[in-house]
């Protein structure tokens, strides 16, 4: 009989080791997830049961709003007056599938929350409402990168080198996100299995491509390249290289060759305008992997960018020991290739950090919060994310880059008035005939810059470049943005998409 007893007792007092365990698991560890779950009741409801604060573009117009529907406990419902030009962005707030983008990222302050007490009746009686957030997004600007890309596969990053303020970034597939925040689970559950789907390309339309896809930089990674031999190996600006149709790649019977088996040569400054790249894979074998891996590292590659946005990938470079076995590798990363990868956001940067004297800020999307009395409540401060080059070290390549838009590959893209340093990518992919990832970065004014982009359009026909298909995209961008800040209008040009 005791013993029955005792192993009773050792059963019960072990549920009840299990039963203190599981709610230490809930209470301390699991707390947080179960408190932001959209399965938790307590959230689904307050997303419609209580306006949600709004979300503003730059110049002011609303890209997220709640709106009274008037239907039992569904009182309030999510709307997004500019849709799938802004969801990549924006993202939504759905009853079933909880909050996503900014409006994840915001939450805390976009759903209502006790405010604080403004008088004695208030301490005593506290009120509950929501903030607002407004972006450095201009809507104007977001307009014209969709209408450049044209219902193309790709993305556009602009930002403002000087302070790190994302003024448009668009990407395709995009999505609408009007039916996920439907009351109706089945509605929602429609949408979202679609916007889950990937396109033939292999991007969801909930994915965005200009910070959540890397792709490989070709020839826009030859001005980290040529920082290296900058700021680590300066000799090597007075070398010259050899003119070359095709090279020989140490440690392989492997050969590179030119694209289009050009032949081209000279120092760093005669090659960079044409993207040579017989020279430039010479150029990352001198350099050698240590300092190319440096250099990479030191522009935030191996690192996500610190966005004010849920899901941004890092961009990839390969460790220096990598390359102690692998050189013919160390030639093709040298120019953009091989296992190099990044993401527009991350192009978009480098290019805003030559212009910008070598210092890289940090990449925002909020600019300011405001109470429901329309006080500024939070400002975003302008922080760097990293310094890559010295002052000095930067004003060397500016000029090498204006050299590309005025007689290199980048030739006849923009207007000479414009002040445009630039570089030009396309990148090898080997995918049937749709072979190549076309690129381009640029900054302008070249001198001054007020903003610094980056344009990708992957999977593009074998013979095009990055000049021909992303060029056009990046002019009318360019131009958009320098007649905006300007205060007028996007020019009408006529090659640009209406």
């Amino acid at each position: 009989m005791s013993r029955r007893l005792r192993f009773l007792a050792t059963v019960i007092l072990l549920l009840f080791a299990v039963v203190a365990a599981q709610s230490a698991n809930l209470q301390f560890f699991r707390s947080k997830a179960l408190d932001a779950s959209p399965l938790n009741p307590r959230n689904s409801e307050a997303s419609t049961n209580a306006p949600r604060g709004k979300i503003l573009a730059a110049d002011g117009i609303v890209l997220a709003d709640s709106v009274t529907t008037g239907k039992g406990q569904n009182v309030f419902r999510r709307i997004y007056p500019l849709g799938a030009l802004t969801s990549g962005i924006v993202g939504f707030s759905s009853p079933t599938y909880g909050t996503w983008a900014l409006e994840a990222e915001y939450n805390n302050y976009l759903s209502s929350h006790t405010q604080p007490a403004q008088s004695f009746e208030q301490l005593l009686a506290p009120t509950s409402a929501a903030d607002s957030v407004t972006l450095t997004l201009n809507t104007a600007l977001q307009r014209v990168a969709a209408a450049a890309l044209a219902g193309r596969d790709g993305a556009v990053v602009v930002l403002d080198p000087s302070n790190g303020n994302i003024l448009a970034m668009y990407s395709n597939p995009t999505y609408n996100p009007v039916p996920l925040t439907s009351s109706s689970y089945s509605v929602a559950k429609a949408a979202w299995t679609k916007d889950n789907k990937k396109n033939a390309e292999g991007f969801p339309p909930l994915g965005v491509v200009a910070t959540q896809q890397t792709f490989p930089p070709g020839s826009t990674f030859k001005v980290l390249t040529t920082s290296a031999v900058v700021a680590l190996q300066p000799q090597l600006l007075l070398k010259t290289y050899p003119s070359l149709v095709t090279t020989k790649l140490p440690d392989t019977t492997q050969t590179l060759s030119n694209y289009g088996f050009g032949r081209c040569g000279g120092t760093i400054a005669e090659m960079l305008p044409p993207s040579c790249d017989t020279g430039f894979a010479l150029v990352g074998l001198d350099v050698g992997g240590p300092d190319m891996s440096k250099m990479a590292d030191s522009f935030g590659y191996n690192e996500v960018p610190p966005i004010d946005l849920p899901g941004a990938v890092a961009s990839n470079f390969p460790p220096a020991g990598y390359f102690t076995n692998h050189l013919p590798q160390l030639a093709y990363s040298a120019i953009g290739q091989e296992n190099v990868r990044t993401s527009a956001l991350m192009n978009a940067l480098v290019a805003g950090a030559i212009g910008n004297g070598g210092v890289m800020m940090t990449p925002h999307l909020m600019n300011y919060v405001t109470g429901p009395d329309g006080t500024i409540i939070k400002r975003y401060k302008p922080t760097v994310w990293k310094t890559p080059l010295t002052a000095a070290q930067a004003g060397q390549i500016v000029p090498l880059m204006v050299d590309v838009a005025l007689y290199g590959t980048a030739y006849g893209v923009f207007p000479t008035a414009d002040d445009v340093a630039a570089k030009t990518g396309t990148a090898q992919v080997g995918n049937g005939a749709k072979n190549t990832d076309d690129w381009m970065i640029a900054f302008a004014p070249a001198n001054h810059p007020t903003i610094a982009v980056a344009v990708v359009l992957p999977f593009q026909a074998t013979e095009k470049t990055g000049a021909l298909v992303a060029g056009p995209v990046i002019r009318c961008v360019v131009e958009g943005a320098l007649a905006i800040q300007s205060g007028k209008p996007p020019p009408a040009d006529p090659t640009c998409p209406k």
